[in-house]
């Protein structure tokens, strides 16, 4: 039971870590492209800003989805589900 728990709890650990990750990465993003917006504004006719905010802000929906992703596209208990079919049947 207490590796039960030390299991859970260093799974909401990294939960916790990666959430927090995503957090960092778009209050960066949006400072990032922000000043770029105001550069670009201020110096250039063309907008070029959209040009990194498209390829970086792909980058975070990657980001999204490694972190809340999973839950909406598989489902919240899937990979409970998933082990303990595996477990079941024993077969690796």
């Amino acid at each position: 039971m207490e590796n039960m728990d030390e299991y859970k709890y260093k799974r909401a650990k990294q939960k916790v870590r990666c959430i927090k990750s995503f957090h960092v990465h778009l209050l960066v993003y949006i400072v990032v492209i922000t000043f770029l917006a105001f550069i670009n504004v201020m110096t250039a006719d063309y907008l070029w800003v959209f040009f990194p905010a498209l390829g970086w802000g792909l980058g975070l929906i990657g980001h999204w989805l490694h972190v809340y992703g999973a839950d909406y596209i598989l489902g919240a208990n899937w990979e409970k589900r998933k082990i303990r079919e595996l477990m079941d049947k024993e077969e690796f």
